[in-house]
C-alpha cells in the first residue's frame, strides 16, 4: 500500500488491505469464520425449504409439465439479481444440457420494451403489459421478489392470473405482498432477511423446479 490514505469507508469494506502483518492471521481467521458460517446457514435454509415445500414443488412441477405437454409457455420476470435469475431460469428450460427444450422466455432481455413502457406508461407494467401481448391460457408465468413487494412483479402475477396462466413466485423472508397475493398458485418463500442467502436457495428451488418438470414429463435427466 501506499502512504496515501485510503478514500473514506474503504479501510471498513477492507481491512485486510490496511491490516499489519501482525494482524493478517486475526484478519484471515475472521474471514474464515464468516464463510463457514454463511455455507452453514444457506445449507440450513436448503434443507428448510425441502421439508417445508418438498410436497408443493412436485406438485408444481406436475402442473407445469402439464402445462408443456400442452403447448404451454413459461414466462420469468424479476428486477436487477432477480431478472439475472429469471434469465437463467428460461435459459435452464429453454437450452438445457441434458433433457427436453421446453419453451420459455424471459421478460426482461428486451431493453427497448422495457425502456418504452417505463417511459410512456410506469415502470410497473413492464411484466404485465408483456404478458397481456403475449401470454395465454395454458401458459406459465414465473415470478422472483427476493423482498416479496416487486410492484411490478405482483401486476404480472394479476394479469397472468387473469389470463388464465399457471402463476409461480419465488420470494424471502415472510413473503412480502407476494403472500398476500390470492391468485399466485406457488410461492415458495426462503426464510431469510439476507438478500444474498434468499438468493442462493432460490438457484436451488428453480433448479429443482426444472428437474421435477422434466420427470414429470418422462424425461430422464
Amino acid at each position: 500500500m501506499t502512504g496515501t490514505e485510503p478514500p473514506e469507508g474503504m479501510r471498513e469494506l477492507y481491512p485486510f488491505l490496511y491490516s499489519r502483518e501482525s494482524e493478517i492471521e486475526t484478519v484471515l481467521a475472521e474471514v474464515s469464520r464468516s464463510t463457514a458460517e454463511k455455507a452453514e446457514e444457506i445449507v440450513r435454509l436448503r434443507r428448510e425449504v425441502a421439508e417445508r415445500s418438498g410436497f408443493l414443488l412436485a406438485e408444481c412441477a406436475e402442473a407445469m409439465a402439464k402445462r408443456f405437454a400442452m403447448g404451454g409457455r413459461l414466462f420469468t420476470f424479476g428486477n436487477g439479481a432477480s431478472s439475472t435469475d429469471a434469465e437463467e431460469i428460461a435459459a435452464t428450460f429453454s437450452n438445457p444440457s441434458r433433457g427436453r427444450s421446453l419453451p420459455a422466455l424471459c421478460l426482461t432481455t428486451d431493453v427497448a420494451l422495457l425502456t418504452a413502457l417505463s417511459d410512456d406508461v410506469s415502470f410497473e407494467v413492464v411484466f404485465a403489459r408483456q404478458l397481456a401481448a403475449l401470454g395465454g391460457t395454458g401458459d406459465i408465468a414465473f415470478g422472483l421478489s427476493t423482498s416479496g413487494e416487486s410492484a411490478n412483479v405482483i401486476r404480472a402475477v394479476e394479469e397472468a392470473a387473469r389470463r388464465g396462466m399457471l402463476t409461480i413466485a419465488l420470494a424471502g423472508d415472510q413473503g412480502g405482498r407476494l403472500a398476500d397475493l390470492a391468485s399466485l398458485d406457488y410461492l415458495f418463500v426462503i426464510p431469510s432477511a439476507s438478500v444474498h442467502r434468499v438468493q442462493e436457495a432460490q438457484t436451488t428451488v428453480y433448479h429443482v423446479l426444472w428437474d421435477l418438470t422434466q420427470h414429470a414429463l418422462g424425461n430422464s435427466v
